[in-house]
């Protein structure tokens, strides 16, 4: 009985860690570029009380006797899957179709990377983000500019004063497990040991990497109806494992009044 509570507490717990993230894919079902979260489970430690193979007597054990101790969260990570595409109508908007980040520099001279190419223009022409970060490779916008022309494969001119002026290329950044990114929040993300390192300068729609859309964005990947049947069924394991609590409390209350 004791082994059943304990096993009850590790599943309601578990239980509360996946509310935790479909609560945090829900609040962001309309984010731009959002990746929600996946959150996945093991079984814990057994107690062997006789180990399948062994014998008993002349026979042998087909299967044993083998008590579990519960669950654990194993991983809570991103689905990079792509989101659907909204379109918006500002030059500077540009959604990624398929695989591929922007870089943008931080005040701390460190890089990270973003799928939320919401770009804007500071007062000196430099391309940032919504937050101000500085975009990576990306040519400023020439005072007296009436356009801006973005291509599927990166190429990039405006028209300034009536005249057409190139810019440099944009490209992409790829890892090579994006799921071992480190999300900072702010639609960030910095690479780690899992992920492994950028591999910049990447052509889009070349070496994997996908296709720029100008003028739309990429909605959140979250879906809301899968969402919602997800914590229908979390809660329904998080007050099954608290009626196997109180089913063992009132088991071991009986065993105590036997005395009596």
């Amino acid at each position: 009985m004791e082994r059943a509570l304990w096993s009850s507490v590790s599943g309601m717990s578990a239980q509360q860690l996946s509310l935790d993230t479909i609560a945090n894919n829900l609040a962001n079902v309309n984010t731009t570029s959002f990746k929600g979260s996946q959150i996945r489970f093991q079984d814990m430690l057994y107690s062997v009380l006789k180990t399948p193979g062994a014998t008993s007597g002349d026979a042998e054990v087909p299967t044993g006797t083998q008590i579990g101790y519960g669950t654990r969260v194993s991983e809570i990570s991103k689905s990079f899957k792509q989101g659907s595409l909204k379109e918006t109508n500002r030059d500077l908007d540009i959604a990624i179709e398929g695989d591929g980040f922007f870089e943008v520099i931080l005040p701390d001279g460190t890089s990270a990377y973003t799928r939320d190419a919401s770009f804007h223009t500071t007062n000196a022409g430099e391309v940032v983000t919504v937050d101000g970060y500085k975009v990576a490779g990306f040519d400023a916008i020439d005072q007296g500019t009436t356009e801006i022309t973005i291509a599927g494969d990166g190429s990039f001119s405006s028209i300034v004063n009536g005249s057409q002026v190139p810019k440099t290329r944009l490209t992409l950044t790829l890892f090579t497990n994006p799921e071992g990114l480190r999300a900072m929040g702010r639609n960030l993300y910095q690479p780690t040991e899992s992920s492994g390192p950028a591999q910049s300068g990447n052509n889009p729609g070349e070496n994997g990497s996908g296709f720029l859309a100008q003028r739309y964005l990429e909605n959140s990947n979250v879906n809301p109806a899968q969402e919602m049947v997800n914590m229908i069924v979390t809660q329904r394991a998080y007050e099954a494992n608290s009626k196997a609590i109180r089913a063992s409390d009132d088991m071991l209350e009986v065993a105590n009044s036997l005395r009596r």
